[in-house]
Protein backbone atom coordinates (compact mmCIF):
# COMPACT_ATOMS: atom_id res chain seq x y z
CA UNK A 1 0.00 0.00 0.00
CA UNK A 2 1.05 3.54 -0.65
CA UNK A 3 -0.82 6.81 -0.40
CA UNK A 4 1.41 9.05 -2.50
CA UNK A 5 -0.52 12.15 -3.55
CA UNK A 6 -3.47 11.29 -1.29
CA UNK A 7 -4.82 13.53 1.47
CA UNK A 8 -6.57 12.40 4.64
CA UNK A 9 -8.11 13.94 7.74
CA UNK A 10 -7.73 12.18 11.09
CA UNK A 11 -9.63 13.32 14.17
CA UNK A 12 -8.46 12.74 17.72
CA UNK A 13 -5.04 12.86 16.10
CA UNK A 14 -2.91 14.12 19.00
CA UNK A 15 -2.97 10.70 20.68
CA UNK A 16 -4.14 7.12 20.47
CA UNK A 17 -5.28 5.52 17.25
CA UNK A 18 -5.99 8.86 15.57
CA UNK A 19 -2.30 9.69 15.93
CA UNK A 20 -1.18 6.21 14.92
CA UNK A 21 -3.27 6.39 11.75
CA UNK A 22 -1.74 9.78 10.91
CA UNK A 23 1.79 8.48 11.45
CA UNK A 24 1.20 5.38 9.33
CA UNK A 25 -0.54 7.30 6.57
CA UNK A 26 2.35 9.77 6.32
CA UNK A 27 4.91 6.95 6.41
CA UNK A 28 3.13 5.49 3.37
CA UNK A 29 3.50 8.76 1.48
CA UNK A 30 0.16 10.41 2.23
CA UNK A 31 -0.51 13.95 3.38
CA UNK A 32 -2.44 14.21 6.62
CA UNK A 33 -4.47 16.88 8.36
CA UNK A 34 -4.49 16.14 12.07
CA UNK A 35 -7.43 17.47 14.11
CA UNK A 36 -7.55 17.66 17.88
CA UNK A 37 -8.52 20.01 20.71
CA UNK A 38 -5.11 19.72 22.41
CA UNK A 39 -3.11 22.31 20.49
CA UNK A 40 0.17 21.88 22.37
CA UNK A 41 0.42 18.12 21.90
CA UNK A 42 -0.96 18.33 18.37
CA UNK A 43 1.75 20.79 17.34
CA UNK A 44 4.42 18.46 18.70
CA UNK A 45 3.07 15.42 16.85
CA UNK A 46 2.72 17.33 13.56
CA UNK A 47 6.34 18.46 13.89
CA UNK A 48 7.50 14.87 14.48
CA UNK A 49 5.79 13.62 11.31
CA UNK A 50 7.16 16.46 9.19
CA UNK A 51 10.67 15.82 10.50
CA UNK A 52 10.59 12.40 8.85
CA UNK A 53 10.24 14.05 5.43
CA UNK A 54 7.73 11.61 3.99
CA UNK A 55 4.09 12.66 3.82
CA UNK A 56 3.33 16.17 5.00
CA UNK A 57 1.28 16.84 8.14
CA UNK A 58 -0.83 19.89 9.00
CA UNK A 59 -2.39 20.43 12.41
CA UNK A 60 -5.83 21.99 12.89
CA UNK A 61 -7.27 22.67 16.32
CA UNK A 62 -10.81 21.37 16.02
CA UNK A 63 -13.59 20.45 18.41
CA UNK A 64 -15.64 17.91 16.46
CA UNK A 65 -18.79 19.12 18.26
CA UNK A 66 -18.54 22.49 16.50
CA UNK A 67 -19.67 22.38 12.86
CA UNK A 68 -17.92 25.66 12.02
CA UNK A 69 -14.62 24.23 13.21
CA UNK A 70 -15.27 21.04 11.27
CA UNK A 71 -15.81 23.04 8.08
CA UNK A 72 -12.64 25.04 8.79
CA UNK A 73 -10.69 21.77 9.00
CA UNK A 74 -12.15 20.66 5.68
CA UNK A 75 -11.26 23.97 4.05
CA UNK A 76 -7.72 23.85 5.43
CA UNK A 77 -7.27 20.38 3.94
CA UNK A 78 -8.41 21.49 0.51
CA UNK A 79 -6.29 24.62 0.74
CA UNK A 80 -3.18 22.64 1.70
CA UNK A 81 -3.56 19.58 -0.52
CA UNK A 82 -6.30 20.29 -3.07
CA UNK A 83 -8.40 17.26 -2.18
CA UNK A 84 -9.75 14.97 0.56
CA UNK A 85 -9.33 11.27 -0.15
CA UNK A 86 -9.86 9.75 3.29
CA UNK A 87 -11.82 10.93 6.31
CA UNK A 88 -10.96 8.93 9.44
CA UNK A 89 -13.18 9.59 12.47
CA UNK A 90 -11.16 8.52 15.50
CA UNK A 91 -12.18 11.19 18.03
CA UNK A 92 -14.34 9.70 20.76
CA UNK A 93 -14.53 8.07 24.13
CA UNK A 94 -16.90 6.94 26.86
CA UNK A 95 -18.32 10.07 28.43
CA UNK A 96 -18.46 8.79 32.00
CA UNK A 97 -14.72 8.06 31.81
CA UNK A 98 -13.65 11.07 29.77
CA UNK A 99 -15.68 13.43 31.97
CA UNK A 100 -14.36 11.70 35.12
CA UNK A 101 -17.74 10.83 36.60
CA UNK A 102 -17.51 9.55 40.18
CA UNK A 103 -19.46 6.31 40.16
CA UNK A 104 -19.84 6.38 43.92
CA UNK A 105 -21.81 9.62 43.58
CA UNK A 106 -23.54 8.61 40.33
CA UNK A 107 -24.03 4.85 40.66
CA UNK A 108 -26.56 4.29 37.87
CA UNK A 109 -27.53 5.69 34.48
CA UNK A 110 -30.29 8.06 35.73
CA UNK A 111 -27.91 9.53 38.32
CA UNK A 112 -25.35 10.75 35.79
CA UNK A 113 -25.90 14.40 34.77
CA UNK A 114 -27.42 14.57 31.31
CA UNK A 115 -24.71 17.01 30.23
CA UNK A 116 -22.17 14.20 30.52
CA UNK A 117 -24.15 12.08 28.09
CA UNK A 118 -24.68 15.08 25.80
CA UNK A 119 -20.90 15.38 25.53
CA UNK A 120 -20.59 11.72 24.58
CA UNK A 121 -23.28 11.78 21.92
CA UNK A 122 -21.89 15.00 20.46
CA UNK A 123 -18.33 13.67 20.20
CA UNK A 124 -19.04 10.06 19.27
CA UNK A 125 -21.96 10.48 16.87
CA UNK A 126 -22.49 14.10 15.90
CA UNK A 127 -18.76 14.62 15.30
CA UNK A 128 -18.53 11.95 12.57
CA UNK A 129 -21.90 13.08 11.21
CA UNK A 130 -20.63 16.68 10.98
CA UNK A 131 -17.40 15.64 9.27
CA UNK A 132 -19.27 13.45 6.79
CA UNK A 133 -21.60 16.31 5.89
CA UNK A 134 -18.66 18.69 5.48
CA UNK A 135 -16.21 16.54 3.50
CA UNK A 136 -18.79 14.95 1.22
CA UNK A 137 -19.08 18.26 -0.64
CA UNK A 138 -15.43 18.00 -1.64
CA UNK A 139 -15.57 14.27 -2.29
CA UNK A 140 -18.60 14.77 -4.51
CA UNK A 141 -16.63 17.26 -6.61
CA UNK A 142 -13.79 14.74 -6.92
CA UNK A 143 -16.07 11.76 -7.58
CA UNK A 144 -14.00 9.82 -5.08
CA UNK A 145 -13.32 9.38 -1.38
CA UNK A 146 -13.49 7.06 1.60
CA UNK A 147 -15.01 7.78 5.01
CA UNK A 148 -13.91 5.50 7.84
CA UNK A 149 -15.98 5.48 11.01
CA UNK A 150 -14.74 3.86 14.21
CA UNK A 151 -17.39 1.79 15.95
CA UNK A 152 -16.97 -0.48 18.96
CA UNK A 153 -17.97 -3.85 20.29
CA UNK A 154 -20.06 -1.78 22.73
CA UNK A 155 -22.33 -0.83 19.84
CA UNK A 156 -23.26 -4.50 19.50
CA UNK A 157 -23.24 -5.43 23.20
CA UNK A 158 -24.82 -2.38 24.80
CA UNK A 159 -23.70 -0.85 28.11
CA UNK A 160 -26.05 -0.32 31.04
CA UNK A 161 -24.03 2.62 32.37
CA UNK A 162 -22.16 4.25 29.47
CA UNK A 163 -25.36 4.19 27.47
CA UNK A 164 -24.49 7.15 25.28
CA UNK A 165 -21.35 5.39 24.04
CA UNK A 166 -23.03 2.16 22.94
CA UNK A 167 -25.90 4.16 21.44
CA UNK A 168 -23.56 6.42 19.48
CA UNK A 169 -21.39 3.58 18.25
CA UNK A 170 -24.40 1.57 17.09
CA UNK A 171 -25.52 4.64 15.15
CA UNK A 172 -22.13 4.82 13.43
CA UNK A 173 -21.89 1.10 12.75
CA UNK A 174 -25.24 0.76 11.05
CA UNK A 175 -27.27 3.90 10.36
CA UNK A 176 -24.57 6.41 9.43
CA UNK A 177 -22.20 4.07 7.61
CA UNK A 178 -24.86 2.42 5.48
CA UNK A 179 -26.59 5.72 4.72
CA UNK A 180 -23.41 7.45 3.57
CA UNK A 181 -22.53 4.44 1.43
CA UNK A 182 -25.93 4.72 -0.25
CA UNK A 183 -25.53 8.43 -0.89
CA UNK A 184 -21.92 8.20 -1.97
CA UNK A 185 -22.21 5.28 -4.38
CA UNK A 186 -23.15 7.46 -7.34
CA UNK A 187 -20.08 9.62 -6.72
CA UNK A 188 -17.50 6.87 -6.24
CA UNK A 189 -17.46 7.46 -2.48
CA UNK A 190 -17.23 4.59 0.01
CA UNK A 191 -18.01 4.47 3.72
CA UNK A 192 -16.88 1.68 6.06
CA UNK A 193 -17.02 1.27 9.82
CA UNK A 194 -14.22 -0.49 11.72
CA UNK A 195 -15.43 -1.76 15.11
CA UNK A 196 -12.74 -2.90 17.57
CA UNK A 197 -13.15 -4.99 20.64
CA UNK A 198 -10.70 -4.33 23.48
CA UNK A 199 -7.59 -2.45 22.32
CA UNK A 200 -4.49 -1.80 24.41
CA UNK A 201 -4.77 1.95 24.25
CA UNK A 202 -5.50 1.58 27.98
CA UNK A 203 -4.15 -1.15 30.23
CA UNK A 204 -7.53 -2.15 31.64
CA UNK A 205 -8.67 -3.19 28.16
CA UNK A 206 -6.71 -6.39 28.76
CA UNK A 207 -9.42 -7.41 31.24
CA UNK A 208 -12.07 -7.73 28.51
CA UNK A 209 -12.43 -11.31 27.34
CA UNK A 210 -12.06 -12.42 23.73
CA UNK A 211 -11.96 -15.84 22.10
CA UNK A 212 -8.30 -15.21 21.29
CA UNK A 213 -7.55 -14.55 24.94
CA UNK A 214 -6.08 -11.08 24.48
CA UNK A 215 -6.82 -7.50 23.53
CA UNK A 216 -5.69 -6.04 20.20
CA UNK A 217 -2.55 -4.03 19.68
CA UNK A 218 -3.49 -0.57 18.30
CA UNK A 219 -1.46 -1.26 15.15
CA UNK A 220 -3.73 -4.20 14.30
CA UNK A 221 -6.70 -1.84 14.13
CA UNK A 222 -4.80 0.73 12.08
CA UNK A 223 -3.61 -1.91 9.61
CA UNK A 224 -7.23 -2.75 8.85
CA UNK A 225 -8.13 0.94 8.52
CA UNK A 226 -5.29 1.46 6.05
CA UNK A 227 -6.32 -1.58 4.02
CA UNK A 228 -9.90 -0.34 3.79
CA UNK A 229 -8.72 3.15 2.83
CA UNK A 230 -6.40 1.84 0.12
CA UNK A 231 -7.06 0.57 -3.38
CA UNK A 232 -6.79 -2.95 -1.97
CA UNK A 233 -10.02 -2.35 -0.07
CA UNK A 234 -11.95 -0.69 -2.90
CA UNK A 235 -14.72 -3.32 -2.97
CA UNK A 236 -15.58 -2.89 0.73
CA UNK A 237 -18.47 -0.48 1.18
CA UNK A 238 -21.34 0.17 3.57
CA UNK A 239 -20.13 -2.50 5.95
CA UNK A 240 -19.34 -2.72 9.65
CA UNK A 241 -16.22 -4.84 10.18
CA UNK A 242 -15.69 -6.28 13.64
CA UNK A 243 -12.05 -6.67 14.69
CA UNK A 244 -12.60 -7.98 18.18
CA UNK A 245 -10.69 -11.23 18.65
CA UNK A 246 -13.96 -13.12 18.47
CA UNK A 247 -15.60 -11.33 21.41
CA UNK A 248 -18.84 -10.80 19.48
CA UNK A 249 -18.95 -14.50 18.64
CA UNK A 250 -18.40 -15.61 22.22
CA UNK A 251 -21.21 -16.94 24.39
CA UNK A 252 -22.23 -14.71 27.28
CA UNK A 253 -24.00 -15.10 30.57
CA UNK A 254 -25.82 -12.31 32.43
Amino acid sequence: MNFNGKAAISTGAASGMGLLFAQNFADLGGNIVMCDVNEEVLTEKVFDINQKGRGKAVGVVCDVRDYAQVCAARDKTVEAFGRIDIMANFAGGTAVRMQKVNRMLCPEFPDVPIGVYDWGIDVNLKGPFYFAHAVLRQMRLQNSGVIINIGSISGAEGDGYGIEYSTSKAGLMYGLTKSIAQFGSKYGIRCVCISPGPVLTRADMAKMKTLLGRAAEPQEIIDLCLFVASEKGRFINGENIMIDGGRNAAGRTC
